[in-house]
């Protein structure tokens, strides 16, 4: 009875010595007999894997009876195989698994720029229409007419003149002028108001072809606010006699989920830091109507009213003075 068990052990010894420890090689192939290329193979119990070559062949190590093996392949079913003491060289057939995917839903690509921006103008809002330009990292301003004419604008080592350089939009409509006796895509901005512009979008470079030939330093378009929250009127004073006064009225019936509708208007007056006064006067008005006419669609009329008069400091020929006039 000694020797029978002292025999059975190592019978059972010599069977677990053949895979215990060891490397195994195996195949896997389809159902069509043709080796599968890429199917990982996975040893359940330690997480190693191998992954079949272009003839279908992997081998695995530190294998023991018992041990289970998973292979996948996302274009075939998943199996799982237990070894035993005959599985010398082993041969797994992965039936072929149809893919089904799950709804595409395809959207606008995001502006990371942009969502940073928004947050921004929302914690940090814009108190003129000089201050618009100023949330593009990296772009200068100046102003040398006392709020007259256009900015100076600097970009990436471009004097930008008033806009030569730097394609401006408002809601996909060009500010810049083709043409303009003070040069070349002079892009006033001062018929924007503030507290209407919701996002700005923007780009540095040549590398936005769609904003047209003006973006040669970069590009910068502004999103005014579809609807608002609440109406409000403003009044501002501060140095040199400037005073602002600003009414915005919510036009949108409040039962309505997709038409919204509002009007603005601004006059702004200051007589600037000159020994002769500006007498520095802007009006603007601004109406929009936006109607959702589908769930992709939208219509959007915008109706706006811009003038302003000054009298500017150091801007007239010295032959003019010479001859009295």
């Amino acid at each position: 009875m000694l020797k029978t068990r002292i025999i059975f052990i190592l019978i059972f010894c010599i069977q677990s010595a053949i895979i215990y420890g060891q490397s195994i090689i195996g195949e896997v192939f389809d159902t069509n007999q043709e080796p599968i290329i890429g199917a990982q193979i996975q040893h359940l119990k330690t997480n190693n894997h191998s992954h079949s070559d272009d003839l279908g062949v992997f081998k695995m190590q530190n294998v023991n009876i018992g041990d289970s093996l998973k292979f996948t392949h996302i274009a075939y079913e998943t199996i799982y195989v237990v070894l035993d003491s005959t599985m010398k060289k082993l041969r797994v057939l992965m039936p072929e698994f149809s893919i089904s995917l799950s709804e595409v839903v395809i959207s606008p690509e995001e502006n990371p720029l942009y969502t940073i921006n928004k947050l921004d103008l929302k914690a940090n809002p814009v108190s003129s229409s000089q201050d618009i330009l100023k949330q593009v990292p990296g772009l200068i301003i100046g102003q040398h007419a006392g709020g007259g004419k256009a900015e100076q604008i600097f970009l990436r080592g471009f004097d930008i003149d008033h806009g030569t350089d730097i394609a401006i939009s408002v809601d996909g409509l060009p500010v810049n002028m083709v043409s303009h006796a003070h040069g070349q895509g002079y892009a006033d901005m001062h018929f924007i108001i503030p507290e209407l512009v919701e996002g700005i979008e923007f780009g540095k470079g040549p590398y936005y072809a769609e904003h047209g030939n003006f973006n040669t330093a970069g590009y910068v378009e502004l999103k005014t606010k579809k609807k608002l929250d609440h109406s409000q009127v403003k009044l501002e004073f501060g140095q040199f006699n400037t005073s602002r006064v600003l009414t915005v009225v919510d036009l949108t019936n409040k039962n309505q989920d997709k038409v919204s509708s509002y009007i603005a208007g601004e006059y702004l007056f200051s007589d600037g830091a000159f020994e002769s006064p500006q007498n520095f006067n802007r009006v603007n008005l601004t109406g929009k109507y936006t109607n959702q006419i589908s769930e992709f669609e939208n219509l959007e009329l915008t109706a706006s009213y811009f003038t302003s008069e000054w009298t500017a400091s150091g801007q007239i020929p010295q032959r003019a003075i010479d001859s009295g006039l």
